[in-house]
C-alpha cells in the first residue's frame, strides 16, 4: 500500500493536467480527417497507470504512435464497414473499470483519484474504448488470411542462421487426473445458512454494499458486490439464470455454484445484458473431505496400476475433477501456448509441487496420490502421468515444427501489417507536434504532402 500511495500522488498529478489540458489543450497530432489532442495522449497515459503498465520516458512517444495507428484503421473501417457492437464496448469499459477499481482500492477510492463518478469515466472513454477495438477488428481483418504451409516454415527455418537458431529448455508432456474435495450436505449447510443470515440482513434494509464489503469472499467485494454488466456467458450458468430472471431491484433467494454460495442483487437490464451485485461465501474444504478425496483417489490408481482395469486417459475422463484437461485424456496444456493447444511445457513452467514430483518419474510412469495446494490455498489430490520428455535443444524443424511455424506465422502476420500502414502512411496526411518529433518511433510517420489523403 506504501508503492501504491506514491502512484497515487502521481496519478492525481497527471489527472488534474490532463483536465487542465482540457481547457488549454492543443493538437498532437492530425492523421487525415482525425486530430489527436495532447488531453488524448494525457489522459490514455493516466489509464495506462491505473491499469498497472510500466511508467518509462518514452511512453508517450509510444501512446502517440499508437493513437496515430489507431486512427488509421479507424478510417479503413469506416470504410470497410468495420463495426463492433454497443454490448461488446460495455463489456470492455466494465471489465476495465473493474480492474482500475481493484488496483485504486474501490469505487470511492478510485472516483477521489480521477476527481468524477465512474459513471461519467466510463462515458468519457467509451469513444476510444470503441475506437480502439474497431482498430483491433480492422487490423484482424488485414491479417485474416495470413497463413503459412509448410513450404514457408521450412523456407523460414532455412533462413534462419545457425549460430541464431532459437534454444529450448527441456520439456515434458503431463496428464494429470484431478480429485477434489467435496462437502457433505451437513457441512455446507453451515455456509449456507450463514448467508441466509446476511440475505436477512439485506431484505431488513440494510446497505447490500456494506455487507458485501465486510463479508464476500472475492475479488468484487472492494467495490460492495459490484459485477458490472455481463452477458448469458460470462458466468456460472446457475448465476447467469438467477440473474437473469429478476427484475432490478430484486434480490435473489441463496444458491449454490461451483464457486460456493450466493445471492444477488439486480441493479439495472439493459438488452440481454444485466448489471449485478452480489455477496458469496465460500465453503471451506475439511479434513474430513480431504481424507474422503484421498480415498477415492487411491482407488482410481490402483485401478489404473494394479488391476489395469482402465488406462490413463480414460480414467482422466471418468474421474477428474478438472474441466480443462479431463477431455484432453488428461493431458495439460502450455498456457503460455493456448493458441496451438500443444501438451509439451517447459519444466520451468511446470507449478513446483507438480515439477518436484515429475523430475522423480520415468517417461510412462504414474505417480501416486498427492496433495495439491493452488494459488488460492484450495487442496486437492492429483495423479500425474509423464508421456514424453525432451531435453533441451537446438530448434529442428522435424523436432519443433509447431513453435517454427508460429514463429513463422507472427512473423508473416507482422510484415503483412506493417506493409499495409507503411501504404496508408504514404496516402494519408499526417502531421506531429514540434514537440514529438524528436521521438524516434515517430519521425517516418510524418506526411504533409499536400496529395496525402485518405483512400479506401
Amino acid at each position: 500500500m506504501r508503492k501504491f500511495g506514491i502512484a497515487v500522488l502521481s496519478l492525481l498529478f497527471i489527472v488534474s493536467m490532463a483536465q487542465a489540458q482540457k481547457v488549454l489543450d492543443k493538437v498532437a497530432g492530425v492523421v487525415g480527417s482525425s486530430i489527436i489532442l495532447q488531453s488524448d495522449i494525457e489522459s490514455t497515459y493516466a489509464q495506462y497507470i491505473l491499469q498497472g503498465a510500466q511508467v518509462t520516458p518514452a511512453l508517450k512517444c509510444t501512446l502517440l504512435q499508437n493513437l496515430v495507428t489507431q486512427k488509421l484503421l479507424a478510417q479503413q473501417a469506416v470504410i470497410d464497414s468495420v463495426t463492433v457492437k454497443d454490448e461488446e464496448v460495455d463489456n470492455e469499459v466494465d471489465r476495465r473499470m473493474r480492474g482500475m477499481m481493484q488496483r485504486a482500492g474501490g469505487q470511492d477510492r478510485l472516483e477521489q483519484f480521477l476527481n468524477r463518478s465512474v459513471i461519467q469515466y466510463k462515458d468519457e472513454i467509451r469513444p476510444d474504448i470503441r475506437e480502439q477495438m474497431v482498430a483491433q477488428r480492422m487490423q484482424q481483418k488485414i491479417t485474416e488470411k495470413v497463413n503459412v504451409t509448410p513450404q514457408d516454415v521450412k523456407k523460414f527455418f532455412e533462413g534462419i542462421p545457425k549460430d541464431s537458431l532459437p534454444s529450448y529448455n527441456k520439456e515434458v508432456e503431463v496428464g494429470e487426473i484431478v480429485i477434489n474435495p467435496v462437502l457433505t450436505k451437513a457441512e455446507k449447510d453451515e455456509y449456507k445458512e450463514k448467508l441466509e443470515v446476511l440475505r436477512a440482513r439485506v431484505k431488513n434494509g440494510e446497505d447490500f454494499a456494506k455487507l458485501a464489503r465486510s463479508y464476500s469472499e472475492d475479488g468484487a467485494a472492494p467495490d460492495g458486490g459490484d459485477l458490472g454488466f455481463f452477458d448469458r456467458t460470462s458466468m456460472a450458468k446457475e448465476f447467469t439464470a438467477m440473474a437473469f430472471k429478476l427484475k432490478a431491484g430484486e434480490v435473489s433467494p441463496v444458491f449454490e455454484t461451483e464457486f460456493g454460495f450466493h445471492f444477488l442483487q439486480v441493479i439495472e437490464r439493459r438488452g440481454e445484458q444485466v448489471h449485478a451485485r452480489h455477496i458469496i461465501i465460500i465453503p471451506k474444504t475439511t479434513q474430513a473431505s480431504l481424507d474422503r478425496s484421498k480415498s477415492k483417489a487411491d482407488s482410481v490408481y490402483t485401478l489404473i496400476t494394479t488391476n489395469k482395469k482402465i488406462d490413463f486417459s480414460t480414467a482422466a475422463n471418468f474421474y477428474s475433477d478438472d474441466k480443462e484437461t479431463k477431455f484432453n485424456g488428461g493431458m495439460m496444456l502450455n498456457l503460455d501456448n493456448v493458441q496451438t493447444r500443444t501438451t509439451h511445457i517447459p519444466t520451468d513452467k511446470l507449478d513446483p509441487q507438480i515439477a518436484l514430483v515429475v523430475d522423480t518419474m520415468k517417461v510412462g510412469a504414474i505417480s501416486k496420490p498427492f496433495i495439491f495446494t493452488d494459488q488460492t490455498g484450495k487442496k486437492s489430490y492429483k495423479i500425474l502421468y509423464l508421456k514424453s520428455v525432451t531435453d533441451a535443444h537446438k530448434a529442428s524443424l522435424a523436432q519443433d515444427f509447431p513453435k517454427l511455424k508460429e514463429i513463422a506465422n507472427d512473423e508473416k502476420t507482422n510484415r503483412v501489417i506493417s506493409q499495409w500502414f507503411e501504404k496508408k502512411r504514404k496516402e494519408t496526411f499526417i502531421r506531429i507536434d514540434p514537440e514529438y518529433q524528436s521521438c524516434p518511433s515517430l519521425k517516418s510517420w510524418v506526411n504533409t504532402t499536400t496529395s496525402a489523403q485518405v483512400k479506401p
